[in-house]
This record gives structure tokens, C-alpha cells and sequence, in this order.
């Protein structure tokens, strides 16, 4: 398939144009129809939910509020500032009703100071549906208030819209980034664009893909990110791996077709199994029957299958393209001067894996040690909902919730709702005691009953603020040991929902089913890399460097974004769905350089049946591109950073980190170190026979190569070359490549006769010595034939 690419390059790169264009015009045609459901049967929170949706229709629109300071906000000039702004607000498209403080069921709205007040402002419209225009405009008008003694801040979930950086920001930064390292890399512009094309192909591909696929499934509306995040890192790297063994091969005095197949033969092999790796651990989130994370595994998952399919058909077919130029001018005349390279040359990853030989155990120690310590902070992590409490300092949002915690309390960013179904008039006195008892209960600054109704609503006010541990402990207390003596002789049934509350169900659903996914990715894993290797020992070695990886991984977050080291963040709790989505890439990336690495081990085993020594070379091979690819991907993961999402910037952090640990400490020094101590048992249960004699290796001694084209400079099509001995007899016979290059390989001293024929072209012949020299060049001419 590599050669049919490559010959047919212009064909392949026009129908990927075609499929990127039609994928494209299709969802823009279309639009997207993502849906953030959170379903989770069976909890406290959902039942409240399926509840108020019943009986409450009118609520269903994104509600933010509109907060504002004063002296004295009841005071006339406050007042004369503040309404003609409430009501222009009324006006805005999309606004379906605005509460004021000043009137009269708002005196609530006001802080017992009197110095704070808010409006609520309740959309008629979803906040995933409403456009950053809509709350731009919405922001800007009510902040023309501020001025004279008045501060007015907008809060709301929709109200960050407004303070997103510029779109696409982070994935500008990333591949820039990975274009500086692909250049100091390879040396070479056009070497540095393939990957990066390769990529932005595919991810761009797999973004409308998944537009399109928000039709068919719910699609979190998070999902486009991640997979693009996902898809530049993996689509980056698979690249890489394919065009630097295409390289080497070149370097090594291949014709660029042969080195193209070689490199997908081998290279594009481990892309195919590192790919499916992926793809399971994504596919993974399955086992949790959460539907919100079966849409962003579907679509994760096709971006990683659509990178694997460009970086083996759309990739050969730009080799096809630039040929040699993926080498420097450089490096291109030092190999049409001194002849093929050799492979393998004496480098810092060549002593780096000597000494991993000669101090395995002690190397091994070393690299558990930093991973354990790295992973202690994981023992604290507290799973939660992040909320704009932690948006940034300066931001509307952020103002808008401390002054409402300064004037309300800190628990009154995240009410708790208290829903109790009255089906009978007397449990009118149930209700009653309910209410009593969540007054007397620690932990609970205000409750306010809504109005007779059934279902019938208690807005619960805890002391603390939503991301804090002791709210999470005071909905346990009213689940326990408020709601059940209430309801005690009753036909009411009361639950406890509210944003704290579902997040807090959210993450037990998560830990309860966490022990069945890990197993189902580690166990899916663990079979495809034994199919891959052949071996019990390598797979299982794999899954338990994966779990290090994501321990420490895990211990990162933790230090960074709830405890609060390096100051990147506020403090918060970790998100509930991160752990699960996380450990999907984690997994599967962890497999990914476990597939590159070990692949290159095996095949000198294979060959040699000498473990040390495959260890040795896969590690002095495979270490540097590895490298090179880690650094690739962190960068593109660190400048997520830059999205402005706090849960973007832990999918950052959290997996830049995991991938330096991962390249850096384990597969460079744990995982050969393990191998160099396991011995030959890393193989078991491949045949581990006597090694047969190896074949040796080929010796590059002389070549003849040179370039067959017209007087105008200009390749010749279709030409033919043949090498003539001195005794008559043909020594060889090749095609000159697509740059009119050809190479003769492996000739002995002697004398030779080169000749070149083409249709519609005079022969053309030239004579060459060798005679101890590397490389003798020997370029060609032809001339259109008279008769032609």
C-alpha cells in the first residue's frame, strides 16, 4: 500500500483534500448538535432533576445574575442607575425574565448590609445553546452601569463565553512549538511540515467527522477539544516515527520508494497497534454506561483512527512528493559525496543505553522512587466540580461570585435543593418538620421553602462554598440523618439535587465503576500487545508502567490545581469526569511509546536471540525519536494551558506531565532496566531456542550513483539504467526515481560501463572505475532523438 501511495501520490492527496472539503462543507451545512447530558440513573440528584423538569418546564433556561456594589444599593442614585440598565437587559434577544431587587419579592436579593444586590436573569434558552455575541451584548449592557460609586459584575455559567481567549489559540502555540522542535529535529523545513501537515490534516478531517457525528449520538460539547488536543499530539508523533525511519533509510543509501515501504512496513506497523491501543483505552469508557462519556470516547476515537489512517496512506503519498528534501541540503550532499551513513553511529542514547546495561537494578530503583514520590500527592485527591470561584481574578465572573459570598455567604454560590414529593395534604406537616430539622441542622446558613406545590422545593444555603469538603459532608448529613426522620409515618419522599449535589454523585458513579474500567483497558491492552509481541512478560510490564504513570500523573494535578503549588491555579477540587478520560489517554499513550520501543527490541531479538543485546539496541535506537516525540507532545498538551477552561488547563498539565514521565523515567530507564533484568524470560512464551547463526549484515562497500536527465536539466521518464562488468556481463539493472536519481549498490573494484536508455532519447553511456573509493558519481544526459 506504502508504493501505491507513493507512486500515486497526487491521486491520495487530492482525495484527502476531497475528504477534509466534503467533511467540512457538511458540517458547516449541517451544524453541530452537541449536548452535555449527564445521566445518572439511580442517584439522588438525577431524581431531582427528572423531578423539576416535570413540574418546572419554565426553568429550564441558563439563569446568571447581575451583581452590583454600592454604600447603599436601596439608595435613589443607586437605584436611578441600576433599573433603566435591569430593563434594557429585559429588551436583549433571548432574555425571557429579569427578578430585580427593588421589587417586591426581591428584598431577599439584598445583603443584610445593604451595601450588595442582585438580579437574576433567566434565558429562555440553555446556556450550551446561547452565543458569545448574545452574552457579550448581555455584559456590556449591564456593565454601562458601573461608574459613580456603583460596581457591577455579571456571574453566570453562559457569562465566561465572554472570556474565552482568541479560538484556536492553544492549538496555534502547540504546533508552532512542535514545529520548532520537529525543525531542531530534523534540520529540514520540508522535514519539519510533514508531520505537522500529516496532522492538521487529520485532526481537521476528524473535527467536522465528529460535527457530523453530534447527529447520529450526544456528543459532549467538551469532545471537539479533547480530540483535537488528543489528535495533534498523536497524529504529530505517529508522523514523526514514520518519516525519521524513512529518513534513516535514505541516509543509509535506500531509493526513496524503497525506504517510503520500509518505514510503513516497520515504523507503520507499531502506528497501527499504538493507534488500536488508543482507540481501547478510549472505547473503554463504555463500561461505565455513562452516556455523557460514550459521545467523547466515540469522537476522541475516531480522530486517533483517522490520524492512524493519514499517517500511513496521505503521509507516504507527501514522501512521494519531497522525496530526499525531508533531508537537509546538508545532508543531501554529504550522502551524494560520501555515500550511505552508518546506522547505529556512537551517540549520547548509545552510552545512555550501555549504562542502563551495566546498572540496571540500580537505574530501576532510582525510576520507582521518583515515580512514588511524584505520586503521593494522588493519595489526597478530591474529586469535585471546578465553578467560577476559580476563574481568574480579574475576570467578571470571578468578581460576581466573591462579591455574592461576601454579601450572602460563601454557600450561596451553590444552593443545595431540597425536593420533596406531597402527594396527600398531610404530609403538608412532614414538610413542615423537614424544614425545622434543615434549619437545625450544622452547616446550613439559610433555608428558604419555596411556595405550596407538588413537587414542593426547600433552597438549602450551606456555610461553606460548593467546591469546600464540608458541603459535600452536609449533603451526606441531610441524605442520612435530616430527610428519613422527616419522612418517617409519611407517604413524602424527599431527595437532595442542585449543581454541589449532582457533582458530588457524579464522582461516587465514577469511583464506584473506576475498578471496572482500568480492568477492562489494562486487560484490552495487555491482549493486544501479547498479539503484537508474543510474550506475557512485555504486556504485563506495560500495564503496571501505565499505572505509575498515571499515579504520578495524578499526584501532579493534585499539587498544582487543589493544592495550589506553582500558583497556575486556584484551588479546587479535581473534575469529577477527568480521572476516566484521562486515564483512556493515559493508557493508551503510556502504549504507545511502549509499542515503539519494544518493537525495535524485538526485531533485533527475533534476529539475534540475544536479549541484552536487543535491549541495548531497541533503547540506542528507539530513545531519541521517542524523546523527540515526548517533547513534540508536551508541547502541544502544555498550551492547553492557554484555553482559559480550567478543566482544558488540567487535561494540559495533567497529561504534558504524564507523557515527560512516561518518556523520561520509564520507557528510557525502568522499562529497559526491568528487560536487562527479566533476561530472556521477556520473550516467554516465544520460542527461546538456541539462536541461529545470524545472517550477516550487509556492508556498504562501493556505489555507483548519479542522475539520468535531458540537456535541460529536466528528469527523464521512463528511463532505464544498466550496469555492464568489464567481462560483458550485466552487474545490475534499476529505474531512476521520480528525481531522476539512481544508485548502484555493493560492487566490487573493477571497471564498469553505465548505460541509460529512455524512449524517444539517444542511449547514453559512461565508463567508471572503482577502485577503493566509496561512492564514484556518474550523471547522464540524454538527447531527444532526431526521430522522435
Amino acid at each position: 500500500m506504502a508504493r501505491w501511495c507513493f507512486r500515486h501520490r497526487w491521486v491520495v492527496v487530492l482525495l484527502w483534500v476531497a475528504l477534509l472539503a466534503g467533511t467540512t462543507a457538511a458540517g458547516r451545512a449541517l451544524g453541530d448538535r452537541y449536548a452535555d447530558v449527564f445521566e445518572m440513573p439511580g442517584t439522588e440528584s438525577a431524581k431531582v432533576l427528572e423531578l423539576m423538569e416535570e413540574a418546572f418546564p419554565e426553568r429550564a433556561g441558563e439563569t446568571d445574575t447581575v451583581v452590583w456594589k454600592a454604600a447603599d444599593v436601596r439608595a435613589a442614585p443607586v437605584r436611578e442607575r441600576i433599573e433603566p440598565m435591569l430593563a434594557d437587559v429585559a429588551e436583549l434577544p433571548g432574555v425571557g425574565a429579569v427578578a430585580s431587587p427593588y421589587e417586591k419579592a426581591g428584598a431577599a436579593q439584598v445583603s443584610r448590609d445593604g451595601e450588595i444586590a442582585y438580579a437574576s436573569v433567566t434565558f429562555t434558552e440553555r446556556a450550551d445553546r446561547l452565543t458569545k455575541e448574545q452574552m457579550e451584548r448581555f455584559v456590556d449592557t449591564a456593565q454601562r452601569a458601573d461608574g459613580d460609586g456603583v460596581r457591577v459584575e455579571v456571574g453566570g455559567t453562559a457569562v465566561q463565553l465572554t472570556e474565552e481567549p482568541p479560538a484556536h489559540l492553544s492549538e496555534i502555540v502547540g504546533v508552532a512549538a512542535a514545529a520548532v522542535v520537529l525543525f531542531l529535529a530534523f534540520g529540514s523545513l520540508f522535514g519539519m511540515l510533514l508531520p505537522i501537515a500529516t496532522a492538521l490534516f487529520a485532526v481537521g478531517t476528524g473535527m467536522s467527522g465528529i460535527v457530523l457525528l453530534s447527529h447520529v449520538m450526544d456528543v459532549a460539547e467538551v469532545s471537539p477539544m479533547l480530540a483535537t488536543l488528543i489528535g495533534l499530539g498523536v497524529g504529530i508523533d505517529y508522523a514523526l516515527f514514520i518519516v525519521t525511519r524513512y529518513r534513516r533509510d535514505l541516509l543509509a543509501g535506500a531509493v526513496p520508494v524503497d525506504a517510503c515501504a520500509t518505514a510503513v512496513r516497520t515504523s507503520g506497523r507499531a502506528v497501527l497497534f499504538a493507534g488500536g491501543t488508543v482507540c481501547i483505552a478510549l472505547l473503554g469508557m463504555f463500561a461505565l454506561e455513562l452516556k455523557f462519556l460514550n459521545g467523547v470516547a466515540v469522537a476522541a476515537a475516531l480522530t486517533v483512527v483517522i490520524t492512524v489512517a493519514a499517517a500511513i496512506t496521505l503521509l507516504p503519498a507527501l514522501l512521494g512528493i519531497l522525496g530526499p528534501r525531508v533531508l537537509s541540503r546538508r545532508r543531501r550532499r554529504r550522502l551524494a559525496a560520501d555515500g550511505p551513513e552508518a546506522v547505529g553511529k556512537r551517540g549520547p542514547a548509545a552510552r545512555w543505553s550501555e549504562a542502563v546495561g551495566r546498572h540496571p537494578l540500580l537505574i530501576a530503583l532510582a525510576a520507582v522512587a521518583a515515580m512514588a514520590a511524584l505520586a503521593v500527592p494522588a493519595l489526597d485527591l478530591r474529586l469535585g466540580a471546578s465553578d467560577q470561584g476559580n476563574d481568574p481574578s480579574s475576570s467578571t465572573t470571578r468578581q460576581a461570585y466573591d462579591l455574592l459570598a461576601d454579601g450572602f455567604g460563601p454557600g450561596f454560590n451553590g444552593p443545595l435543593t431540597v425536593l420533596a414529593e406531597v402527594p396527600s395534604p398531610a404530609d403538608r406537616a412532614a414538610l413542615d418538620r423537614l424544614v425545622t430539622r434543615l434549619e437545625e441542622t450544622p452547616g446550613v446558613a439559610a433555608v428558604h421553602p419555596g411556595p405550596p406545590a407538588d413537587p414542593a422545593t426547600v433552597q438549602v444555603v450551606p456555610t461553606t462554598s460548593p467546591q469546600a469538603e464540608a458541603t459535600d459532608d452536609l449533603v451526606d448529613r441531610i441524605r442520612d440523618d435530616v430527610i428519613p426522620p422527616a419522612e418517617s409515618g409519611t407517604s413524602m419522599r424527599a431527595y437532595v439535587g442542585g449543581q454541589t449535589a449532582m457533582m458530588k454523585d457524579f464522582a461516587a458513579v465514577i469511583t464506584d465503576k473506576l475498578p471496572l474500567f482500568i480492568g477492562v483497558i489494562i486487560a484490552l491492552g495487555f491482549a493486544l500487545l501479547t498479539l503484537a509481541f508474543r510474550s506475557l512478560l512485555i504486556p504485563l510490564t506495560a500495564a503496571v508502567m501505565n499505572v505509575l504513570a498515571a499515579a504520578a500523573s495524578f499526584g501532579v494535578l493534585v499539587a498544582v490545581f487543589q493544592w495550589g503549588w506553582g500558583g497556575l491555579a486556584e484551588r479546587g477540587p479535581v473534575e469529577a469526569f477527568l480521572p476516566v478520560i484521562m486515564l483512556s489517554l493515559l493508557f493508551g499513550l503510556s502504549m504507545d511509546y511502549q509499542v515503539f520501543l519494544v518493537s525495535r527490541m524485538h526485531e533485533e531479538w527475533l534476529r539475534t536471540r540475544d536479549n541484552a543485546l536487543a535491549v541495548r539496541v531497541g533503547l540506542a535506537e528507539s530513545s531519541r525519536v521517542i524523546n523527540s516525540a515526548a517533547v513534540i507532545m508536551i508541547c502541544v498538551f502544555a498550551a492547553f494551558v492557554l484555553s482559559g477552561e480550567r478543566v482544558m488547563a488540567m487535561f494540559g498539565i495533567g497529561l504534558a506531565g504524564a507523557v515527560a514521565l512516561d518518556a523520561f523515567v520509564l520507557r528510557t530507564a525502568l522499562v529497559p532496566g526491568l528487560m536487562h533484568l527479566l533476561g530472556r524470560a521477556n520473550w516467554w512464551p516465544s520460542r527461546t531456542a538456541a539462536a541461529p547463526e545470524p545472517e550477516p549484515v550487509p556492508v556498504p562497500r562501493q556505489f555507483i550513483r548519479g542522475t539520468v536527465r535531458t540537456t535541460c536539466g529536466d528528469p527523464v521518464a521512463q528511463a532505464r539504467v544498466t550496469l555492464l562488468a568489464a567481462n560483458g556481463t550485466q552487474a545490475g539493472r534499476t529505474a531512476p526515481d521520480n528525481y531522476g536519481s539512481y544508485t548502484f549498490r555493493e560492487l566490487d573494484d573493477g571497471a564498469y560501463v553505465v548505460v541509460a536508455l529512455a524512449a524517444g532519447h539517444a542511449p547514453q553511456t559512461a565508463s567508471v572505475l572503482l577502485q577503493g573509493g566509496a561512492v564514484q558519481a556518474c550523471d547522464l544526459r540524454l538527447t531527444r532523438h532526431p526521430t522522435a
